[in-house]
């Protein structure tokens, strides 16, 4: 008889989670309903030892249960290489600390283990940064310390868009103005006066009226609906965790073109689950450390989002074992 698949999942602490949203947990559910067996990490948990990457981990049972979501084990510390897959879903800031987890993951992944999303692409693939390797598919786009040629750009493009190249959840995102008299004060904010990498794009008005689309893309492919995310009446920020409402879509011609400009680059650096942020036909974030809005589509169009990511994972799992 085969064994089961063996799980780990890194995240944030699953008691804080928002069950009806929590696209990790739509994971969790799907993996143990072909028969995983999981278990649970946080990034503190994570360590290295003569080279070897460990985990204190606790066996996972989760449950379709608002009230009662999850169950966990006693600590047990074991190699990260014995597991079969790891889900690397720790929420950003992508600060030093998350930097230094992917180096133990990667070392895991050396040992063995299919970690999702890659830990080499998670530093590699800023997801504001990485834009930049698409060009064409994005609206113009500055990433600079420099605050004249952010105000420079500014002037160029009108109304633009500025955010740290750090952050998530809409986190400190301003619009701004060129005759804005808060601009100044909001490229110093973002730079710590020209000390620090910021980004500023044109703003794009097209997200007043069809909203910021999550374009979800497995293992190259995309899902076939997006989320589209509606800034609320009081807020220029696309993003449910600022309040916007979630709305999904079919995919279009051009959410199509895009995936099939970036997907096979996704797929080459073993990114399985990788969100793109479209607005207006351009693409604004390719988010590759935890996408959201699988809980969404799920319900507006009863698909199982987490059913195909598994069905990925089940293809390398199972060519590794044949081979």
């Amino acid at each position: 008889m085969t064994q089961p698949y063996r799980l780990a999942v890194v995240m944030d602490p699953i008691e804080d989670i928002k069950y009806a949203k929590d696209s990790t947990l739509a994971m969790l559910l799907a993996a143990q309903a072909r028969g995983y067996t999981l278990t649970y990490l946080e990034l503190g948990d994570l360590f290295l030892r003569d080279g070897v990457a460990l985990g204190r981990g606790r066996a996972l049972t989760v449950h379709a249960d608002p009230a009662h979501w999850f169950d966990l084990g006693e600590p047990v510390v074991e190699p990260l290489g014995g597991f079969d897959t790891i889900l690397m879903r720790k929420d950003p800031p992508f600060d030093v600390e998350y930097i230094y987890s992917t180096y133990i993951l990667e070392r895991a992944e050396l040992a063995g283990a299919l970690v999702v999303n890659r830990p080499r692409g998670l530093r590699d693939m800023n997801e504001k940064v990485y834009t930049a390797w698409f060009p064409e598919c994005c609206a113009p786009t500055l990433i600079t310390r420099n605050m004249a040629d952010m105000a420079a750009f500014a002037a160029e493009h009108g109304r633009v868009v500025c955010k740290p190249l750090h952050g998530m959840g809409g986190r400190s995102i301003f619009v701004v103005d060129p005759s804005d008299k808060n601009m100044a004060v909001v490229f110093e904010t973002l730079t710590d006066y020209g000390s620090q990498y910021a980004i500023v794009q044109r703003y794009l008005p097209e997200i007043a009226v069809t909203g910021d689309s999550r374009v979800l893309v497995i293992d190259g492919e995309p899902v076939p609906y997006a989320l589209a995310r509606m800034p609320s009446a009081t807020d220029n920020r696309g993003n449910l965790a600022a309040g916007a409402k979630g709305v999904g879509r079919p995919l279009n011609d051009r959410d199509r073109e895009l995936v099939a400009r970036i997907g096979p680059a996704l797929r080459e650096a073993g990114m399985l689950f990788v969100g793109l942020d479209v607005i207006g036909g351009f693409v604004t974030e390719i988010n590759v450390t935890s996408p959201t809005g699988i809980r969404e589509l799920d319900t507006q169009f009863g698909i199982d989002v987490a059913g195909l990511l598994l069905d990925a994972i089940d293809k390398r799992l199972a060519a590794r074992r044949q081979g």
